[in-house]
């Protein structure tokens, strides 16, 4: 149900806003948001939904455009007045000044790398042909748009290095557009291909071509809102239309599913792991390369498991999998003998969980994670440990990618205190050198990083990494800032932040919770914070806060909380059930209603983490925590400054628009609950460093502002 449009623009205008000229007073009124009689039956349960209006796009809808602009003057305004955010902006600027690289990669006879000369909005891609030099430019994103907006979100090298698929994003949007570049002649070819997301590219080993999902045009007007479902899978000529590209495998009968194509080293075999929702459990299919009208064939007929491919020695497939093994081990399976009681375990499960594992030097490169903390080791292929890599400290690597014929990769190692060094490892005698390490403003020696565990609300020990500088009272009066995800099976590990160092310069400290949802203990560990164990992940979230007051880092006026995406989720959630408990709230780009989030773009495939309305148990649990369901009004909550972007069609905005105003109107008291609305920008992946610097220097300024921080 829409509310009528003549309706809700008189709304509107009879709810003018009228902003206050004095911030620093608390005296804040908001831009009244016009209600609409909007009301659902839930099995049974009446819910209102007042601001549905709210989710339709700014960019098509007057309405919704004048709300985003009213509640960007009255946020930027009280912004500006910060007196602090000066010099916080520069500081950060000074900070995020310095030169970065990514670890190398080769392709064909070059060597690859990103390169950012430190303020650089995107950075841009080099190859050499010796590691001591730079070497030429390739790709420079940053001249593809004046503002920085246009990002570098995909590449795939053919098989010789003679070719390079790469997309473009625009804005932030999950949407991708592919060309080509032929890398001999350094010129970009005619190849375009459009409505591709959630895909890469992966080539037929004869450089002619390459492999990868799209999904039909959308209705026009609702690119970035409408339901992405029905993914194909096509093969791409070079030097072709995509008009003329071939349909390799579709299943019209199954909407959810998507496909994600990888072709095998030796060229001979295309893997298809077949995918649908955001649970690692997958299908897999393959096809024989060298029959070109042989038809995919089913290897995995079950969505039971998770089954990631890592290579191949013939017809021997290798693949990590959660297969009676919920911390991950490594199989082999024969193509000739596919049945289950053939298969072979090559690397047990571990007591940790096995994050990933490719295939290096003819070695498995097999990483591990201990406590949320990076371990890798190498296996010959029959299983058997070669040796460990070492690494100091608390802290995270990655990289180790290259083919079976290398004998060298690349890794980067870094941690809270500790900036990005990437290393060279010779994968025949274990030695590991240093080749870059950046050079930031700063001094490590300055800084502690612990790690600390703590009961939850039933008893679980949940692990936290806290960090700040040294000589730190114990008083209970440092601004702390805790930051939390816990979900998706995503494991939060300790890295280099420039603004997180940004915040302990300031005088902060910085905490990190490892909560229940996430994959730092494996699946049983994810799967205790979803669907209708969801709270235990804001239980656990709370009782990190507790344990920071409690031991004396801080206290409730002090502490705040933060966290985007479903970290946005846990931000909204915890501040609705403890207000009381915290001192400011910075939820980014959140999933806001529990309702209705699959009903827009990839929402859909998010039931697996949290459930559905649809199912009247999960529509219980879901309507227990839903931010934009459990404001209450006549409540005082805290400081809070919500984030969100114009273009984001991952989460859409209309999440945030919609928990704005719920807390607008439910909010009691002085303390500024606002929405800042970022234009030309998405979920955050492709983000300009000019926009990331004025949205960090924002926060960090609204909470130095609301936490009483003095930064003289």
């Amino acid at each position: 149900m829409k509310p009528s449009r003549l309706l809700l623009s008189a709304a509107l205008l009879a709810a003018s806003p009228l902003f206050a000229a004095d911030f620093r007073e608390g005296n804040i009124e908001y831009p009244s948001t016009a209600k609409v009689d909007v009301v659902e039956d839930y099995h049974g349960t009446r819910v209102s939904d007042p601001y549905r209006w709210l989710e339709d796009d700014a960019r098509t809808s007057d309405e919704v455009a004048d709300w985003v602009r009213r509640q960007n003057e009255l946020t930027f305004g009280y912004l500006k007045s910060i007196p602090q955010r000066g010099a916080i902006r520069e500081r950060l600027e000074k900070l995020w000044n310095y030169e970065r690289y990514t670890s190398p990669f080769k392709a064909g006879d070059y060597y690859y790398v990103f390169h950012n000369d430190g303020l650089q909005n995107q950075s841009v891609i080099y190859r050499s042909k010796s590691l001591d030099d730079r070497g030429d430019v390739v790709l420079d994103p940053n001249q593809w748009s004046a503002e920085g907006t246009h990002a570098l979100s995909g590449m795939a090298f053919s098989d010789s290095g003679r070719y390079m698929a790469f997309a473009k994003s625009v804005a932030g949007s999950d949407w991708q557009e592919w060309f080509v570049m032929d890398m001999e002649s350094g010129e970009q070819l005619d190849d375009h291909l459009q409505w591709t997301k959630f895909t890469g590219a992966t080539w037929t080993k004869d450089d002619k071509g390459f492999f990868y999902g799209r999904f039909d045009a959308p209705t026009e007007g609702e690119e970035f809102q409408a339901l992405n479902t029905g993914q194909k899978l096509y093969y791409h000529r070079v030097g072709t239309s995509q008009d003329e590209d071939v349909l390799v495998y579709q299943r019209p009968d199954e909407p959810s599913w998507g496909f994600a194509p990888s072709v095998s080293e030796d060229g001979r075999y295309l893997v298809i792991s077949i995918w649908k929702g955001t649970d690692a459990r997958n299908m897999v299919l393959y096809k024989d390369l060298t029959e070109p009208y042989g038809m995919p064939i089913e290897l995995i007929g079950t969505f039971e498991n998770d089954y990631s491919f890592i290579g191949n020695d013939g017809t021997t497939f290798y693949f990590r999998t959660d297969l009676e093994a919920p911390r991950k081990r490594v199989i082999a399976i024969d193509l000739r003998r596919p049945q289950r009681e053939h298969w072979n375990e090559i690397l047990p499960q571990d007591e940790n969980v096995l994050t990933s594992a490719n295939i290096v030097s003819n070695m498995i490169v097999a990483r591990y994670m201990k406590d949320a903390v990076t371990q890798v080791r190498l296996h010959k292929k029959d299983g058997s440990l070669v040796r460990n890599v070492e690494f100091p400290g608390y802290g995270s690597a990655g990289g180790f990618g290259g083919r079976s014929s290398d004998t060298e990769t690349f890794y980067t190692y870094s941690s809270f205190n500790t900036p990005p060094s990437i290393y060279r490892y010779d994968m025949i005698t274990g030695k590991s050198e240093l080749w870059k390490r950046a050079a930031v403003d700063f001094d490590p020696d300055d800084y502690v990083v612990k790690q600390v565990f703590y009961p939850s609300k039933d008893g679980t020990k949940v692990p936290m990494f806290i960090a700040h500088k040294k000589g730190l009272k114990l008083d209970g009066n440092n601004p702390t800032l805790l930051y939390g995800y816990g979900g998706f099976n995503v494991s939060l590990t300790p890295s280099f932040s420039v603004t997180r160092l940004a915040w302990m310069e300031m005088g902060g400290v910085f905490a990190m919770a490892n909560l229940r949802g996430g994959g730092e203990y494996g699946e049983a560990w994810h799967a205790a914070g979803t669907k209708l164990q969801k709270q235990n992940v804001f239980d656990d979230f709370i009782a990190a806060a507790e344990y920071l007051i409690a031991t004396k880092y801080t206290k409730s006026d002090k502490l705040a909380i933060q966290g985007g995406s479903n970290g946005g989720l846990l931000v909204g959630a915890c501040m609705a059930q403890r207000p009381e408990l915290f001192g400011a709230c910075l939820p980014a780009v959140g999933v806001m209603d529990m309702l209705r989030f699959h009903k827009f773009t990839i929402g859909w495939a998010w039931v697996d983490d949290y459930g559905s309305s649809d199912d009247p148990d999960e529509f219980e649990a879901l309507l227990a925590y839903s931010p934009y369901h459990n404001m209450q009004p006549g409540t005082e909550y805290p400081p809070t400054m919500i984030t969100t972007a114009d273009t984001d069609d991952r989460v859409v905005p209309g999440h945030s628009f919609k928990f704005a105003a719920a807390l607008q109107y439910a909010h009691r008291g002085d303390n500024p609950v606002l929405i800042r609305i970022e234009t030309r920008a998405g979920h955050g992946a492709g983000k300009p460093t000019s926009k990331i610097i004025e949205e960090v220097a924002d926060q960090w300024a609204f909470l130095a502002d609301n936490l009483g921080m003095n930064l003289n």
